[in-house]
């Protein structure tokens, strides 16, 4: 507006016509009646038209032959100013190109494409819309709409929250739990891969590659190659080669790391023969480090620090190791696809020396400093009840029935196990002989007096002693209850009215055989136990061909 009434200052022939003729005194009266405030863009459009329309308002010829008759300055003046009014539009339009807002204000300009993917995904990610689609009056709507859509769709969400949440459990509680956190990063990277290899994407080339990547990098790492977490690796990469069928490849990896502990105990018994370690369970030249005592007050005093672990206390774990992996030695050697008995045995036999071995030297020398506890009674009598299972593979009850018996003492009352254990003492009773094989035979020319029959059990008292041991198995697992009840039990009982047909078949009492092949068989049915319904149907044939007899 201040430029257009520069314009009209300036040029006045825009306001009025005011010449020295006075022959045109009537054209501007005549424009000076039609006179209107010039305002926007319509004021520029009018410009153009009012001197048309101004003349015609006059009504008269002269008014047209006034405009005809104007001077060349006159003229000229106009078109000055029509031109200015031409120049002024066009910096109107110009002001209001795409940059302006609706209010003649600048626009921002436009944002670059990675803050509008940044924004987009921002927006997509966001569940402000989903929320508010759940509030109250929306999921009513919603509801009356669309009601099995709305239902899908909430199970679908509930399906997906479910799967995220058990995501970001299984990562915590897995890739980031304590057996994969004690090793440095770069050990326990290559562990996690070997795991995933071996249970969630099956590949033995990879799998192995990784396992004797991360046993590499132990032993760069300088980690005690007999401490908990190098053996730990070494046993998991048997179980993966025997869970694949590689039952040689395990047997290997197993015998060279029972060797390695074997020889370290040798080792250290042999320095402590020579007085080269101390009660204390230190080599006497070592310099011992005194561990830093916190002061009051200290942020870390509140942290509990472990005193490393003497030699006494090493060897101890790593005798308890040797163990356990020379009794799994002992059930591979026996596996059908191996079948070597007597490596099996030779295994089984020296753990279950070693461990009555150790047990003894404790008795008498007493219990070292830091040796801690030795294993527990169901490790001992794991022990014992795998060479009773390898003797009663072998037909040798007379030396199966007295290990069950010491693994039945060992294990507790209220367990499933008790009764399998009582099972198979009551087997191997009545299938004793009556005279053991072990027992000295008279050498020809220099015969000695047997001793009395009395002293030496008769059949009728290892089947009752078998029969009673068979209801003890039967009454165990029915009163197991809790959670210490598991399908153990339930087969146990099967097996143990088995045992009772069986021994009552030998006793010659087959109504009380038939009588419990049939409960066996209805228990067996039930559980969908093939090997008790195989036995009990074996057993009710031998019940109804056997001649009835009594002992």
């Amino acid at each position: 507006m201040q430029l257009i009434q520069l314009a009209q200052l300036r040029y006045p022939i825009i306001s009025s016509f005011r010449p020295n003729n006075p022959q045109l005194g009537t054209m501007s009266a005549c424009r000076a009646a039609t006179r209107w405030p010039v305002t926007g863009s319509s004021q520029i459009r009018c410009l153009h038209q009012a001197p048309k329309a101004r003349f015609q308002l006059c009504g008269s010829r002269p008014c047209v032959s006034m405009r005809a008759g104007l001077s060349a300055d006159a003229r000229r003046q106009e078109r000055d100013a029509l031109a200015i009014l031409q120049f002024l539009q066009q910096r109107r339009q110009s002001s209001l190109s795409p940059l302006t807002g609706k209010n003649g204000g600048e626009q921002k300009p436009p944002m670059p494409p990675s803050k509008l993917i940044f924004r987009a995904i921002r927006q997509g990610l966001s569940f402000r819309p989903l929320f508010s689609a759940f509030r109250g009056q929306n999921l009513r709507t919603l509801f009356r709409q669309s009601p099995e859509e709305l239902v899908i769709a909430i199970i679908l969400l509930c399906g997906c929250a479910a799967v995220t949440v058990y995501v970001v459990y299984a990562y915590f509680n897995y890739f980031q739990s304590r057996q994969f956190t004690r090793f440095p990063p770069d050990i326990a990277k290559s562990l996690r891969r070997a795991l995933y290899y071996t249970n969630y994407a099956p590949d033995p080339k990879l799998a192995h590659k990784y396992y004797k990547l991360a046993l590499e990098q132990c032993k760069a790492a300088g980690i005690d190659p007999f401490s908990d977490e190098v053996i730990g690796v070494r046993i998991q990469l048997a179980a993966w080669l025997e869970k694949i069928g590689k039952f040689h490849n395990s047997i290997e990896v197993l015998e060279a790391l029972l060797q390695d502990c074997k020889n370290w105990v040798e080792l250290m018994e042999k320095s402590v023969r020579d007085g080269l370690i101390d009660n204390a369970g230190r080599l006497k030249t070592a310099v011992v480090a005194q561990p830093d005592i916190p002061k009051e007050g200290d942020e870390s005093s509140a942290e509990v620090v472990e005193p490393p672990e003497n030699l006494w206390a090493k060897r101890s774990r790593v005798l308890g190791k040797s163990i356990g992996i020379s009794v799994k030695l002992g059930e591979l050697y026996a596996d059908d696809h191996v079948l070597q008995g007597d490596a099996a045995g030779e295994h089984l036999v020296w753990a279950v020396e070693t461990v009555l071995k150790e047990l003894q030297r404790r008795q008498v020398d007493g219990v070292k400093d830091g040796e801690g506890d030795w294993m527990s009674p169901e490790q001992i009598g794991g022990a014992l009840e795998a060479l009773g299972n390898h003797y009663e593979s072998k037909s040798q009850h007379y030396l199966a029935a007295p290990l069950y018996l010491q693994a039945v003492t060992l294990s507790p009352p209220d367990s499933c196990h008790t009764a399998v254990l009582m099972n198979n003492l009551a087997i191997s009773l009545v299938q004793q002989p009556v005279q053991s094989p072990l027992s000295p035979q008279p050498a020809p020319g220099n015969e000695k007096p047997s001793p009395p029959p009395d002293q030496l059990p008769s059949r009728a008292m290892l089947i009752s002693s078998a029969r009673a041991w068979a209801l003890q198995a039967l009454n165990t697992a029915k009163k197991v209850t809790g959670e210490g009840r598991t399908e153990e039990c339930d087969e146990a009982c099967a097996v143990a009215m088995c045992n009772l047909g069986d021994i009552a078949i030998m006793a010659g009492d087959t109504e009380e055989a038939r009588r419990r092949f049939l409960e066996s068989l209805e228990l067996s049915q039930r559980l969908a136990f093939e090997p008790g319904i195989k036995q009990a149907k074996e057993g009710l044939q031998r019940a109804t061909t056997s001649p009835p007899s009594k002992i």
